[in-house]
This record gives structure tokens, sequence and C-alpha cells, in this order.
């Protein structure tokens, strides 16, 4: 795929969970398309300048790509994400529904765009990458879908409430796309152990999916500001990601 050093970003508002308007940040390439989509869900750290950071990225490689603020009605777009991120952690996070609907919004704006070519890949990572594969299990208007190290996909009962009421891994029948996943053998959530379970209830639903474990990295080893980044294992990560969503997402 081309690079597009070309681009325009910029806020937009979508619909979100019923009917809620929510702030998203948008990336275009430069020139006219047919782009593919790309809808990323921010983690727990926030609608930060990593996931902003990282919707540019992926308009520098051809992508239409929006990151919406799952977190705007705990501080509003203008708040500090940390102090936001602080606030919904306290919380217990934000409910698995909302999530769905916010999403939901996304990608029905990104459907609605002129020069996309119809296909819509998701990307997220920790409680973003679990976001992911949750929404790819209940929606149908994904075609390819990015875990990143997803935490709580694997959840014990007493984990369970009304804001996460049911374990994704328990939603896998229901997977629509093919499935990216990426993990570090050092990390405890998920650990190896739950990586396994993860890909052990993919393989008895018979679902397409790649899974990549790294030795020497654990979790988030693609967060460059922090000392968890791993620049070895992220790079081949990277490479992963955009030949997947090049098979999945390309006209």
């Amino acid at each position: 795929m081309s690079f597009y050093r070309g681009m325009t970003c910029e806020n937009v508002t979508i619909k979100g969970d019923k009917g809620t308007p929510i702030t998203a940040y948008v990336a275009r390439p430069a020139g006219p398309g047919p782009h593919p989509g790309v809808v990323l869900i921010h983690h727990l750290p926030g609608w930060s300048e990593l996931y902003i950071e990282t919707t540019r990225r992926f308009a520098h490689h051809g992508y239409l790509a929006i990151c919406a603020n799952l977190y705007q009605r705990e501080g509003g777009s203008d708040a500090n994400p940390d102090d936001v991120a602080a606030r919904v952690r306290a919380e217990g996070g934000i409910a698995d529904s909302q999530m769905v609907g916010d999403t939901a919004g996304a990608v029905a704006w990104m459907r609605a765009q002129p020069g996309h070519n119809g296909k819509v890949g998701l990307f997220g990572s920790c409680s973003g990458g679990r976001h992911a594969f949750l929404y790819a299990c209940q929606r149908k208007d994904v075609d390819a879908c990015v875990e990143l190290w997803g935490g709580r996909v694997v959840m014990a009962r007493e984990e369970l409430n009304a804001k996460t009421p049911t374990a994704p891994i328990d939603m896998t029948a229901g997977l629509s796309c093919p499935l990216l996943g990426l993990f570090g053998n050092d990390d405890r959530a998920p650990s190896p152990e739950q990586v396994n379970q993860h890909e052990a209830e993919l393989k008895n639903h018979g679902k397409t999916y790649e899974f990549h474990r790294y030795d020497g990295a654990g979790h988030g080893f693609f967060y460059w500001h922090r000392p968890l980044y791993r620049v070895e294992q992220a790079m081949d990560g990277w490479s992963k990601v955009f030949a997947f969503f090049g098979r999945h997402l390309a006209n």
C-alpha cells in the first residue's frame, strides 16, 4: 500500500450509544481513494495522545481512520485524558453495551463517507482489544479485527457485573470476521494461559484467526512512551497488523 504523507485531521461529532453525541478524531489520507477504514478503540488510559497519533499512522498507510472518545460522558472532549481515565477506572470502566453503541456509531460514520471502499477494520489494545473482540462477536458490520493483548477476554464468574455481564470468550461463536491477536509472553493480563484458552475457543468454533506471541515482551509492548516498549517486537507486530488489514480490507 502507498504511503500518504498528506492527510487532513479533525474532530467530528458522531451519534454514540442511544443517540448521544460524542466526539471522534478522524484522519483522512490525501487523495480521492477509495480508502479502506479503520475504527480504533482506545484503551483505559483513554482518548490519549497515543491513540490520536496511531489514528494518523493508519492514515499515513492509506486508511480512513476514526477514534471515538468513549469516555466523553465522564469528562468531555477537552478534559485531561489522564484525569478522565482515572475517573473511569475508579468507576470500574464503562459498560460493554455503551462501548458497543459508541463503536457502532463510529462504524456507521465510516461507512457513510465518500471515498470509503466499503471495508472496515477494528483495532484496539488492552481494554480496547477486549472491546474490539467483543464488538466483532456481537455485530456483523466489520470485516477484520485486531486485538492487541486484550485483557479480561477470559473472565472468572466473580468478575462479571452489570457493566460486564458476559465474558467475551463466551461470545466467540458469534465472531463475524477474521481476527488477528498479538500477545506478549511476559504479560499477566492476559496471561499465556488465558491466551491459550482464547485460542482454544476460536479453534473450537472454527473461526478464522491468527495469534502471534512474543518472547521478551509483556503488556503494551507497542507503547513507545512507556518503559514496556519493545522495539523489535513492536516493529514485527506492526508489520503483521498492516499485512492482515491489507489482506482483508483492500478492494
